[in-house]
């Protein structure tokens, strides 16, 4: 489905802050897929991503009066996706920030040569890649699979974290130099 722009779901979101629930149920329907997949590449779980989606949107509705610009609901929505994502998985106890390989294996490029010892260096290189952001610290880690992973814009990874724009490129920045130094190692 085409990304139907700010404007047109500012206008759904008017409409649903005035009680209409097919302006809703049109937001739920435009922006499910979203959520879903930042749910399920961030609790590397479907049937978790499930529950977090509907978690998402019962806090969205039960939330949405308090939006004071419409033009913001998608980093709104960004925002609450992320929280509920990282409460399921401090309740789930365990190590929240790893990557698992199905998640790597999402973006492999499929048009790898047929050289064995080229499949073997890329195999390699990408293990090394997912040791070296599971190691990042859990903020770092984060923000570098919100930005590379998920194509998060950072004023959307600001938004959802709550934190500063500058602070995301600090993170990013940082991250990028520990990646850069695990891997030249």
């Amino acid at each position: 489905m085409k990304d139907p722009g700010h404007g047109y779901l500012a206008d759904l979101v008017v409409k649903a802050q005035g009680n209409d629930t097919n302006a809703f149920s049109e937001l739920y329907a435009l922006t499910y897929d979203k959520v879903y997949n930042y749910s399920r590449h961030y609790l590397r779980d479907s049937y978790l991503a499930q529950d977090a989606v509907q978690e998402v949107y019962i806090l969205a509705l039960k939330k949405l009066k308090n939006l004071k610009d419409p033009m913001l609901f998608t980093a709104w929505l960004n925002q609450i996706s992320f929280r509920v994502c990282y409460d399921i998985c401090k309740k789930r106890d365990s190590d929240y920030g790893t990557i698992d390989d199905d998640f790597l294996n999402s973006f492999r490029d499929e048009n790898t040569s047929s050289n064995p010892e080229e499949q073997a260096q890329q195999n390699d290189e990408q293990s090394r890649l997912k040791k070296a952001i599971e190691n990042l610290p859990h903020l770092q880690r984060t923000i570098v699979i919100m930005r590379f992973f998920n194509d998060m814009k950072l004023e959307d990874i600001a938004d959802a974290m709550d934190i500063s724009l500058s602070s995301v490129k600090r993170y990013i920045d940082a991250a990028k130099q520990t990646l850069r130094s695990a891997l030249q190692s």
